[in-house]
């Protein structure tokens, strides 16, 4: 319990900062920078696989069409997310990608009702409501949708349903992913540098050296958070998760000064509220699914019925 919630921590903390190492990077475009890190995390993943000496799961993938389909459409949706996300950051809108990161839970609960069919409690409801009535404000105060924030969400919220449903683990998946972009992204990265342009031709040692550590910087934390799930309740896993955003936010604030007007605050605060509730919510889920596998006795008589209310609690936390 102790060392997942040191790995998790570390690995949101890490994605936390990111905005932090993208801003050095904000003279190269945003979709080399995406095409760099795809490339450079794939060679370190192939490294890692090389160490742990685990090949076996690429013969048993590659005789599986639905798989490599599967994990074509995620890549495709983390390379939309990336490019976004080192957009948003390149050009003074950490806030705005923070707030994307904020309503991911919510979001999942959307889609886990959606597409999963599963049932949400009235608490993961009325977290969803306060979410949507805060995002229907600062569409309201800005005259737009917050597009950064909503397309962060959405696509990581597939690329993770899809995830969810997939058979490989986060290393494997991963590596997968990389190798499926990366004909495309060395593809851009060697027409860039046939005409003269790209950071391959261009870039000083300061800008290369930033760009090869977007590979581990990209595969270190996901590892990370790997270990940690496995190690962590999902409750306790969904708490930690608001340390990214919430780094984030402060990073755009008080480090790259970008302005929090009062008004656009409201639709902060409803989305904070609604991640109370929810957190709240999730929280005593736990506990009460905990106190009855604890409180059942076999053979008992009202054991039976515990059991199937520890059952009906499980469904309807999906």
């Amino acid at each position: 319990m102790n060392s997942g919630v040191l790995y998790a921590v570390l690995a949101y903390i890490a994605w936390g900062l990111l905005p932090i190492f993208f801003k050095q990077l904000s003279h190269v475009s945003a979709f080399e920078v995406v095409a760099h890190r795809m490339v450079w995390a794939l060679l370190f993943l192939l490294c890692v696989l090389l160490v742990l000496k685990h090949w076996a799961w690429l013969r048993g993938v590659s005789r599986q069409p639905r798989v490599l389909l599967s994990f074509g459409l995620s890549a495709l949706l983390l390379s939309a997310n990336w490019s976004v996300y080192v957009w948003a950051i390149q050009n003074a809108h950490v806030i705005d990608a923070s707030l994307g990161y904020f309503i991911l839970p919510l979001v999942n609960v959307a889609f886990g009702f959606i597409f999963l069919h599963e049932r949400p409690r009235v608490g993961q409801w009325f977290a969803v409501a306060l979410a949507a009535a805060g995002v229907l404000w600062l569409t309201l105060q800005a005259g737009r949708l917050p597009w950064i924030a909503l397309v962060l969400a959405a696509t990581f919220g597939i690329y993770g349903l899809l995830r969810k449903l997939a058979p490989l683990g986060a290393l494997e998946g991963l590596t997968l992913e990389t190798l499926l972009l990366s004909p495309f992204a060395v593809g851009m990265l060697a027409w860039w540098a046939s005409h003269g342009q790209g950071a391959l031709v261009q870039a000083d040692a300061r800008t290369m050296s930033w760009l090869l550590l977007a590979g581990p910087l990209t595969a270190i934390p996901l590892l990370l958070f790997a270990a940690g799930a496995r190690r962590l309740p999902m409750a306790t896993l969904g708490i930690l998760q608001y340390i990214s955003p919430s780094l984030q936010m402060f990073v755009g604030v008080w480090l790259y000064g970008e302005v929090f007007e009062p008004t656009r605050a409201v639709g902060f605060y409803l989305i904070w509220i609604a991640l109370v509730v929810y957190s709240v919510d999730s929280l005593w889920s736990a506990r009460t699914n905990r106190v009855s596998a604890l409180t059942y006795r076999p053979g008992s008589g009202s054991g039976k019925g515990i059991a199937r209310a520890a059952i009906t609690a499980r469904r309807r936390s999906g």
